[in-house]
């Protein structure tokens, strides 16, 4: 499940070039929020007191930086195939060779007004839909709401993948990471998830996880705390970068298409929310 580099993709222009989209900056105290709607929806940066927590570009491409919503499948689906109602899907591979983190990272999302965005999923995917972003920021923290809303039925899976720096500017000791879930699944030799289910293994990880006892919660020194809470019942935690961590909560496990998929009706919306609560010394 490690986030190799994929091939740049286009956005669906030939030429790779697209005009050029303002972000949405919203402020409160002493936070910022960048939400990048020409950067595949993204949080492009998230500052408290004036220190950036995410990594905040990848020049090699779209996978290692932010915090970009992942639709209508997140992680790896293994060889891009799974069945759904008797037929064959393949997908394209982004990661060979298995398909990763679905269709709405690496391309422009529509702005609808002041806090939210929204995209349509595109030829990549079977199955026509709409995911729609929201973003709420108050003094103590940042929410965030997405919705996956199905114009026919289809398996799904929606989440996000935050890059958190290691170090933060002013804080010399990296961050720490308290996380306490009930089980991880275990991974075989393709690195995607057999679904046996297992106790936690130690770090590092790559690894999914479910039934928390507690929001994860990440620690620079004393001068940051970062609750991440989630209505997802899923984690994955990439902890092997010596830059980053990645702390990402899922509706579903990688690979959920073939293991167990959540299927969404019309009308009935798959949404999740996404919420950092930050203390400050």
């Amino acid at each position: 499940m490690s986030d190799d580099r994929p091939a740049d993709p286009t956005s669906g222009d030939p030429t790779g070039a697209r005009a050029p989209m303002r972000p949405l900056v919203l402020e409160a105290a002493d936070a910022r929020v960048v939400v990048r709607p020409d950067e595949g929806g993204r949080l492009g940066s998230v500052s408290v007191g004036g220190r950036e927590l995410l990594v905040t570009s990848d020049p090699a491409g779209w996978i290692q930086w932010g915090c970009y919503p992942m639709a209508p499948w997140a992680g790896r689906i293994r060889n891009g195939t799974f069945a759904f109602a008797g037929q064959t899907h393949r997908l394209p591979l982004a990661l060979p060779p298995h398909a990763i983190h679905g269709v709405v990272y690496d391309r422009p999302w529509s702005v609808l007004d002041a806090d939210s965005i929204s995209i349509d999923l595109d030829e990549r995917w079977p199955f026509r839909g709409r995911v729609v972003q929201r973003f709420a920021l108050d003094e103590d923290g940042l929410e965030v709401t997405m919705s996956l809303e199905a114009e026919e039925p289809m398996p799904a899976v929606i989440g996000w993948h935050p890059w958190f720096r290691r170090v933060i500017d002013g804080v010399g000791a990296p961050v720490r990471l308290a996380f306490a879930p009930a089980e991880m699944l275990v991974r075989d030799a393709d690195g995607i998830p057999s679904g046996e289910r297992v106790p936690p293994s130690v770090e590092p990880w790559d690894d999914a996880f479910t039934g928390l006892s507690q929001p994860p919660v990440l620690r620079w020194g004393e001068a940051l705390r970062l609750e991440l809470d989630s209505t997802c019942p899923w984690w994955v935690v990439y902890s092997e970068p010596p830059h980053a961590i990645c702390v990402e909560p899922q509706s579903g496990p990688p690979d959920a298409a073939n293991l167990a998929p959540e299927v969404v009706e019309p009308g009935l919306p798959l949404t999740h929310r996404m919420r950092w609560r930050w203390t400050r010394g």
